[in-house]
């Protein structure tokens, strides 16, 4: 199955300008990741399964304005969100060299208007404030939401795509008006802050 495909099975409905801009991201990622380790497998079929990955709480979360996306890497799930939401502004913060090119060459190449790539590690990172703040496979829920308290609006909420450690690590947060979705082995913990 294509990722329209299996992106409209979900119900998550995009124009065609989403799709060829996905189809270069895949080019280039297995172009840049053979000489650069930026990702696991450089699969057709992986590098769409982590799309769907990134885009799947599209389903669920509540509309925002602005995002940022917490150790980047690839693109996971920042890039790929920011494809899908090209009206967002979108700040990818990853603190590798390497991998903020490859993110700044991407975004040049598809004219992503509303990306901003800061290398640095966020606690650094004082001058923007956003009202969501996504993460994949980073560090525990606690220390994140520490690390990130600098960028956050006021009512700002948070998505972090998680293993089997979730239940454990929202008891030790201490997190109440949380949502937990889960497909496959993903753990999507959408929290909605201190109500």
């Amino acid at each position: 199955m294509s990722l329209k495909q299996n992106l409209e099975k979900i119900n998550l409905n995009f124009d065609e300008k989403f799709y060829e801009r996905c189809d270069i991201f895949l080019q280039l990622l297995q172009k840049w990741g053979k000489v650069h380790n930026l990702s696991g497998s450089l699969k057709d079929e992986d590098i769409y399964e982590n799309i769907l990955d990134s885009l799947y709480p599209l389903k669920f979360i509540d509309e925002f304005n602005s995002f940022a996306d917490i150790g980047t890497g690839a693109g996971y799930p920042g890039l790929i969100l920011a494809i899908a939401k090209p009206d967002k502004k979108c700040y990818l913060i990853e603190p590798r060299v390497k991998r903020v090119s490859f993110l700044n060459f991407i975004k040049n190449t598809l004219e992503l208007n509303n990306v901003e790539v800061i290398c640095n590690r966020v606690e650094k990172v004082n001058d923007i404030i956003v009202d969501l703040v996504t993460s994949r496979a980073v560090t525990n829920t606690s220390l994140l939401l520490d690390l990130t308290k600098n960028i956050c609006e006021e009512k700002c909420k948070f998505l972090f795509y998680k293993g089997s450690m979730l239940e454990e690590e929202i008891q030790k947060a201490k997190l109440e008006h949380t949502q937990i979705v889960r497909r496959n082995e993903r753990n999507y913990l959408y929290y909605k802050g201190k109500e």
